[in-house]
């Protein structure tokens, strides 16, 4: 489930949310919502998802992954987690909620 909001000013991000409620992905900030919609288009296309996605580990041993565009340009990212599964298990919902 995508979900649009309004941030600061007149930027408008997108949240994607698994269906029992939980943020998987938090984009960055929009400056007009074509853009932004002209983004969730593009995700919908399952191909190079995989290859899309950067797992990282924080400083203090937290797990998260970055969503990037195919020129390399950040689109969201996700919350962090505890484990190295439950970072992989989000990924696996990332997937299975943006088709």
């Amino acid at each position: 489930m995508i979900e649009i909001q309004r941030t600061n000013g007149d930027k408008v991000n997108f949240l994607v949310k698994s269906k029992a409620g939980k943020t998987l992905l938090t984009s960055v900030d929009y400056s007009n919502k074509q853009e932004m919609e002209k983004t969730i288009k593009q995700l919908a296309s399952p191909k190079n998802l995989v290859q899309k996605i950067e797992r990282k580990t924080n400083f203090e041993g937290q797990f998260l992954f970055h969503l990037k565009a195919e020129t390399g340009s950040l689109i969201g990212s996700s919350g962090l987690y505890s484990s190295e599964a439950g970072m992989e298990n989000g990924i696996k919902n990332l997937k299975k909620n943006l088709f």
